[in-house]
Protein backbone atom coordinates (compact mmCIF):
# COMPACT_ATOMS: atom_id res chain seq x y z
CA UNK A 1 0.00 0.00 0.00
CA UNK A 2 1.34 3.62 -1.07
CA UNK A 3 2.25 5.96 1.63
CA UNK A 4 0.62 8.50 3.15
CA UNK A 5 2.23 12.42 3.30
CA UNK A 6 1.05 13.13 6.89
CA UNK A 7 2.67 10.05 8.50
CA UNK A 8 5.92 9.73 6.04
CA UNK A 9 5.88 13.67 7.35
CA UNK A 10 5.42 12.53 11.15
CA UNK A 11 7.94 10.13 10.67
CA UNK A 12 10.82 12.15 9.17
CA UNK A 13 10.21 14.84 12.18
CA UNK A 14 10.80 12.14 14.57
CA UNK A 15 13.82 11.13 12.78
CA UNK A 16 12.29 7.84 11.66
CA UNK A 17 14.17 6.82 8.68
CA UNK A 18 13.21 4.61 5.90
CA UNK A 19 16.64 3.70 3.14
CA UNK A 20 14.54 4.69 0.05
CA UNK A 21 11.53 7.17 -0.73
CA UNK A 22 10.13 6.51 -3.72
CA UNK A 23 8.07 9.49 -4.43
CA UNK A 24 5.73 9.24 -8.30
CA UNK A 25 2.59 10.97 -9.00
CA UNK A 26 1.39 13.77 -11.07
CA UNK A 27 1.10 16.68 -8.03
CA UNK A 28 4.78 17.46 -7.37
CA UNK A 29 3.53 19.69 -4.35
CA UNK A 30 3.82 16.69 -2.42
CA UNK A 31 7.03 15.60 -3.62
CA UNK A 32 9.14 18.44 -3.29
CA UNK A 33 7.39 18.88 0.52
CA UNK A 34 8.85 15.62 1.69
CA UNK A 35 12.30 16.14 -0.59
CA UNK A 36 12.74 19.84 0.61
CA UNK A 37 12.19 18.51 4.32
CA UNK A 38 15.24 15.25 3.71
CA UNK A 39 17.31 18.12 1.81
CA UNK A 40 16.90 20.32 4.58
CA UNK A 41 16.63 19.10 7.98
CA UNK A 42 18.29 14.92 8.08
CA UNK A 43 22.00 16.25 8.09
CA UNK A 44 23.15 18.87 9.92
CA UNK A 45 24.53 22.14 7.73
CA UNK A 46 28.31 20.08 8.86
CA UNK A 47 27.96 17.01 7.49
CA UNK A 48 25.72 17.94 4.38
CA UNK A 49 29.33 18.19 2.14
CA UNK A 50 31.01 15.23 2.28
CA UNK A 51 27.22 13.27 3.29
CA UNK A 52 24.55 14.86 0.85
CA UNK A 53 24.76 14.57 -2.95
CA UNK A 54 21.78 15.40 -5.82
CA UNK A 55 21.40 13.51 -8.65
CA UNK A 56 19.46 14.53 -11.69
CA UNK A 57 18.25 12.05 -13.74
CA UNK A 58 18.93 13.20 -17.21
CA UNK A 59 22.57 13.05 -16.10
CA UNK A 60 22.92 10.11 -14.69
CA UNK A 61 22.43 5.79 -14.29
CA UNK A 62 20.35 3.97 -12.44
CA UNK A 63 23.37 2.37 -11.75
CA UNK A 64 25.47 4.96 -10.47
CA UNK A 65 22.63 5.86 -8.22
CA UNK A 66 22.65 2.18 -6.61
CA UNK A 67 26.79 2.50 -6.74
CA UNK A 68 26.24 6.13 -4.77
CA UNK A 69 24.17 4.31 -2.42
CA UNK A 70 26.29 1.99 -1.18
CA UNK A 71 29.11 4.05 -0.11
CA UNK A 72 28.77 4.59 3.64
CA UNK A 73 28.73 8.35 5.29
CA UNK A 74 31.44 9.72 6.31
CA UNK A 75 31.77 10.81 10.38
CA UNK A 76 27.80 11.10 10.22
CA UNK A 77 24.94 8.12 10.61
CA UNK A 78 23.46 9.09 7.37
CA UNK A 79 24.31 9.49 3.68
CA UNK A 80 21.53 10.97 1.92
CA UNK A 81 21.34 10.52 -2.22
CA UNK A 82 18.00 12.88 -3.75
CA UNK A 83 17.69 11.96 -7.37
CA UNK A 84 15.27 14.74 -8.86
CA UNK A 85 13.84 13.97 -12.00
CA UNK A 86 14.27 10.45 -11.54
CA UNK A 87 11.21 10.25 -14.28
CA UNK A 88 14.28 10.75 -16.75
CA UNK A 89 16.48 7.34 -15.60
CA UNK A 90 16.29 4.30 -17.93
CA UNK A 91 16.55 1.08 -16.53
CA UNK A 92 14.83 2.66 -13.40
CA UNK A 93 13.45 -1.63 -12.67
CA UNK A 94 16.99 -1.91 -12.16
CA UNK A 95 16.79 -0.18 -8.61
CA UNK A 96 15.07 -3.59 -7.56
CA UNK A 97 18.57 -4.89 -7.37
CA UNK A 98 19.28 -2.23 -4.88
CA UNK A 99 16.03 -2.58 -2.61
CA UNK A 100 16.85 -6.23 -2.01
CA UNK A 101 19.69 -5.20 -0.20
CA UNK A 102 19.91 -1.71 0.68
CA UNK A 103 22.40 0.24 3.04
CA UNK A 104 20.65 1.60 6.66
CA UNK A 105 22.79 4.39 6.73
CA UNK A 106 21.81 5.71 3.43
CA UNK A 107 18.47 7.42 2.95
CA UNK A 108 17.62 7.63 -0.55
CA UNK A 109 15.01 9.69 -2.44
CA UNK A 110 13.75 9.20 -5.68
CA UNK A 111 11.65 12.31 -7.14
CA UNK A 112 9.79 10.04 -9.79
CA UNK A 113 7.61 13.47 -11.10
CA UNK A 114 4.25 13.18 -13.78
CA UNK A 115 4.85 9.11 -13.56
CA UNK A 116 4.03 6.33 -11.46
CA UNK A 117 5.12 2.28 -10.81
CA UNK A 118 3.64 -0.79 -12.54
CA UNK A 119 1.97 -2.07 -9.25
CA UNK A 120 2.96 -5.96 -10.58
CA UNK A 121 6.49 -5.31 -11.18
CA UNK A 122 9.42 -6.71 -8.48
CA UNK A 123 10.29 -2.79 -7.85
CA UNK A 124 7.13 -1.98 -6.05
CA UNK A 125 6.89 -4.73 -4.55
CA UNK A 126 10.09 -4.51 -2.52
CA UNK A 127 9.28 -0.61 -2.09
CA UNK A 128 6.14 -1.57 -0.61
CA UNK A 129 7.77 -3.53 1.75
CA UNK A 130 11.35 -2.54 2.48
CA UNK A 131 10.60 0.89 1.78
CA UNK A 132 8.84 4.08 1.30
CA UNK A 133 6.37 4.17 -2.27
CA UNK A 134 4.70 7.24 -2.21
CA UNK A 135 2.16 8.13 -4.72
CA UNK A 136 1.03 12.00 -5.00
CA UNK A 137 -2.16 12.64 -6.92
CA UNK A 138 -2.89 16.12 -8.25
CA UNK A 139 -6.20 17.16 -6.14
CA UNK A 140 -9.81 17.16 -7.73
CA UNK A 141 -11.28 20.64 -8.31
CA UNK A 142 -14.03 19.88 -5.61
CA UNK A 143 -11.16 18.90 -3.09
CA UNK A 144 -9.10 21.87 -3.24
CA UNK A 145 -11.38 24.01 -0.93
CA UNK A 146 -11.27 22.09 2.12
CA UNK A 147 -7.50 21.50 1.72
CA UNK A 148 -7.09 25.52 1.58
CA UNK A 149 -9.09 26.01 4.80
CA UNK A 150 -7.31 23.10 5.89
CA UNK A 151 -3.60 24.49 5.29
CA UNK A 152 -5.10 27.91 6.76
CA UNK A 153 -6.37 26.18 10.28
CA UNK A 154 -3.32 24.76 10.36
CA UNK A 155 -1.41 28.00 10.89
CA UNK A 156 -4.55 29.02 12.74
CA UNK A 157 -6.49 31.14 10.12
CA UNK A 158 -10.26 30.82 9.45
CA UNK A 159 -11.68 30.42 6.06
CA UNK A 160 -14.67 32.16 4.66
CA UNK A 161 -16.63 29.46 2.52
CA UNK A 162 -16.92 32.25 -0.26
CA UNK A 163 -13.19 32.80 -0.32
CA UNK A 164 -11.55 28.94 -0.03
CA UNK A 165 -14.66 28.95 -3.18
CA UNK A 166 -12.92 32.24 -4.78
CA UNK A 167 -9.49 30.77 -4.68
CA UNK A 168 -10.25 27.69 -6.29
CA UNK A 169 -12.24 29.43 -8.96
CA UNK A 170 -9.35 31.78 -9.97
CA UNK A 171 -6.15 29.36 -8.94
CA UNK A 172 -7.13 25.93 -10.09
CA UNK A 173 -5.55 23.13 -8.24
CA UNK A 174 -2.07 23.40 -8.78
CA UNK A 175 -0.78 23.33 -5.26
CA UNK A 176 2.62 25.34 -5.51
CA UNK A 177 0.74 28.05 -6.96
CA UNK A 178 -2.27 28.09 -4.40
CA UNK A 179 0.72 27.68 -1.71
CA UNK A 180 2.34 30.69 -2.89
CA UNK A 181 -1.11 33.13 -2.83
CA UNK A 182 -2.09 31.51 0.54
CA UNK A 183 1.33 32.75 2.27
CA UNK A 184 0.95 36.08 0.58
CA UNK A 185 -2.84 36.04 1.82
CA UNK A 186 -1.29 35.47 5.74
CA UNK A 187 1.44 38.30 5.52
CA UNK A 188 -1.54 40.70 4.64
CA UNK A 189 -4.01 39.66 7.19
CA UNK A 190 -5.28 42.83 9.12
CA UNK A 191 -4.02 42.76 12.70
CA UNK A 192 -5.96 40.93 15.19
CA UNK A 193 -7.76 39.44 12.32
CA UNK A 194 -7.09 36.07 11.36
CA UNK A 195 -10.08 35.01 9.00
CA UNK A 196 -9.41 34.87 5.17
CA UNK A 197 -12.03 37.07 3.51
CA UNK A 198 -13.92 37.63 0.29
CA UNK A 199 -12.39 41.34 0.23
CA UNK A 200 -9.08 40.04 1.56
CA UNK A 201 -8.64 37.99 -1.56
CA UNK A 202 -9.91 40.58 -3.64
CA UNK A 203 -7.58 43.20 -2.53
CA UNK A 204 -4.48 41.01 -2.57
CA UNK A 205 -5.27 38.26 -5.11
CA UNK A 206 -6.35 40.63 -7.71
CA UNK A 207 -9.67 38.42 -8.45
CA UNK A 208 -12.94 40.50 -8.49
CA UNK A 209 -15.40 39.69 -5.82
CA UNK A 210 -18.48 40.55 -7.75
CA UNK A 211 -17.53 39.36 -11.03
CA UNK A 212 -15.73 35.89 -11.34
CA UNK A 213 -17.10 32.23 -12.34
CA UNK A 214 -17.99 31.90 -8.81
CA UNK A 215 -20.63 34.63 -8.93
CA UNK A 216 -21.86 33.89 -12.47
CA UNK A 217 -22.70 30.32 -11.15
CA UNK A 218 -24.60 31.79 -8.38
CA UNK A 219 -26.45 34.10 -10.41
CA UNK A 220 -27.29 32.01 -12.96
CA UNK A 221 -28.37 29.26 -10.52
CA UNK A 222 -30.56 31.95 -8.60
CA UNK A 223 -31.44 33.24 -11.92
CA UNK A 224 -30.68 36.91 -11.29
CA UNK A 225 -31.01 38.01 -14.82
CA UNK A 226 -29.39 41.26 -13.87
CA UNK A 227 -26.18 40.06 -12.00
CA UNK A 228 -25.98 37.68 -14.66
CA UNK A 229 -25.69 39.61 -17.76
CA UNK A 230 -23.04 42.44 -15.93
CA UNK A 231 -21.01 39.74 -14.94
CA UNK A 232 -21.09 38.48 -18.28
CA UNK A 233 -20.75 41.86 -19.93
CA UNK A 234 -17.88 42.18 -17.74
CA UNK A 235 -16.20 38.51 -19.11
CA UNK A 236 -16.86 40.21 -22.54
CA UNK A 237 -14.67 43.08 -22.29
CA UNK A 238 -11.76 41.46 -19.80
CA UNK A 239 -11.60 37.88 -22.67
CA UNK A 240 -7.89 36.65 -21.48
CA UNK A 241 -8.96 37.34 -17.97
CA UNK A 242 -11.65 35.21 -18.01
CA UNK A 243 -11.59 32.74 -20.90
CA UNK A 244 -14.99 31.05 -21.92
CA UNK A 245 -13.58 27.46 -22.02
CA UNK A 246 -13.22 28.03 -18.03
CA UNK A 247 -16.29 29.61 -17.54
CA UNK A 248 -18.21 27.18 -19.64
CA UNK A 249 -16.65 24.36 -16.83
CA UNK A 250 -17.61 25.81 -14.06
CA UNK A 251 -21.55 26.09 -15.22
CA UNK A 252 -20.65 22.68 -16.36
CA UNK A 253 -20.08 21.30 -12.99
CA UNK A 254 -22.96 23.11 -11.42
CA UNK A 255 -25.67 22.20 -13.05
CA UNK A 256 -23.89 18.07 -13.30
CA UNK A 257 -24.22 18.79 -9.15
CA UNK A 258 -28.10 20.26 -9.36
CA UNK A 259 -28.72 17.14 -11.53
CA UNK A 260 -27.25 14.71 -9.20
CA UNK A 261 -29.26 16.89 -6.19
CA UNK A 262 -32.71 16.19 -8.40
CA UNK A 263 -31.97 12.34 -7.83
CA UNK A 264 -31.04 12.60 -4.05
CA UNK A 265 -33.34 10.35 -2.00
CA UNK A 266 -31.86 11.77 1.18
CA UNK A 267 -31.15 16.05 0.38
CA UNK A 268 -30.17 16.46 4.42
CA UNK A 269 -27.66 18.94 4.09
CA UNK A 270 -24.98 16.86 4.96
CA UNK A 271 -25.98 13.69 3.33
CA UNK A 272 -26.55 16.51 0.14
CA UNK A 273 -22.95 17.87 0.82
CA UNK A 274 -21.14 14.29 1.01
CA UNK A 275 -23.27 13.07 -2.03
CA UNK A 276 -22.01 16.18 -4.29
CA UNK A 277 -18.44 16.57 -2.63
CA UNK A 278 -19.28 19.66 -1.85
CA UNK A 279 -18.76 22.57 1.62
CA UNK A 280 -22.19 21.87 3.20
CA UNK A 281 -22.49 25.75 3.55
CA UNK A 282 -23.38 25.71 -0.68
CA UNK A 283 -26.10 23.00 -0.42
CA UNK A 284 -28.72 25.41 -0.17
CA UNK A 285 -27.13 26.96 -3.50
CA UNK A 286 -28.24 23.67 -5.19
CA UNK A 287 -31.81 23.25 -3.19
CA UNK A 288 -32.27 26.59 -4.81
CA UNK A 289 -31.60 26.16 -8.17
CA UNK A 290 -32.86 22.68 -8.25
CA UNK A 291 -36.46 24.33 -7.65
CA UNK A 292 -35.54 26.99 -10.21
CA UNK A 293 -34.42 24.24 -12.75
CA UNK A 294 -36.56 20.98 -13.50
CA UNK A 295 -34.76 17.92 -14.19
CA UNK A 296 -35.61 18.39 -18.05
CA UNK A 297 -34.12 21.52 -17.73
CA UNK A 298 -31.35 21.11 -16.36
CA UNK A 299 -30.26 18.01 -18.65
CA UNK A 300 -31.39 20.24 -21.58
CA UNK A 301 -28.69 23.19 -19.99
CA UNK A 302 -26.23 20.59 -19.76
CA UNK A 303 -26.61 19.71 -23.14
CA UNK A 304 -26.37 23.93 -24.93
CA UNK A 305 -23.04 23.72 -22.43
CA UNK A 306 -21.53 20.90 -24.21
CA UNK A 307 -22.54 22.76 -28.01
CA UNK A 308 -20.85 25.86 -26.41
CA UNK A 309 -18.01 24.34 -25.39
CA UNK A 310 -17.42 22.71 -28.60
CA UNK A 311 -17.83 25.96 -30.53
CA UNK A 312 -15.43 27.96 -27.95
CA UNK A 313 -13.27 25.57 -29.45
CA UNK A 314 -14.06 26.16 -32.85
CA UNK A 315 -16.08 23.48 -34.29
CA UNK A 316 -19.07 24.60 -36.02
CA UNK A 317 -18.45 28.33 -35.19
CA UNK A 318 -15.33 30.35 -36.24
CA UNK A 319 -16.45 34.05 -36.60
CA UNK A 320 -18.37 34.84 -33.08
CA UNK A 321 -16.41 36.05 -30.41
CA UNK A 322 -15.73 34.19 -27.43
CA UNK A 323 -17.90 36.85 -25.38
CA UNK A 324 -20.64 36.94 -27.66
CA UNK A 325 -21.14 33.01 -27.49
CA UNK A 326 -21.08 33.45 -23.80
CA UNK A 327 -23.94 36.06 -23.64
CA UNK A 328 -26.06 33.52 -26.22
CA UNK A 329 -25.32 30.67 -23.82
CA UNK A 330 -26.40 32.75 -20.65
CA UNK A 331 -29.58 34.12 -22.34
CA UNK A 332 -30.45 30.54 -23.60
CA UNK A 333 -29.97 29.15 -20.20
CA UNK A 334 -32.07 31.58 -18.30
CA UNK A 335 -35.07 32.33 -20.56
CA UNK A 336 -35.56 29.30 -22.79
Amino acid sequence: MAAVFEDIMSDLKNRIYKPVYFLAGDEPYFIDRITDYIEEKVLPEAEKAFNQMVLYGEDTTIQAVIETSRRFPMMSNHLVIIVKEAQSLKKIEDLAYYLEKPLVSTILVINYKYKTLDKRTKLYKLLDTHAVYFESNRLRDYQVPPWIERYLMLKGIKTEPNASAMLTEFLGTDLHKIVNELDKLIINLPAGKQVVTTELVEKNIGISKDYNNFELQKAVGEKNILKANMIVRYFADNPKDNPITLTIASLFSFFTKVLNYHYLPDKSKNNAAAALKINPFFVKDYESAAVKYSVRKTVEIIGLLRTYDMKSKGFGDLSTEPGDLLKELIYKILHN
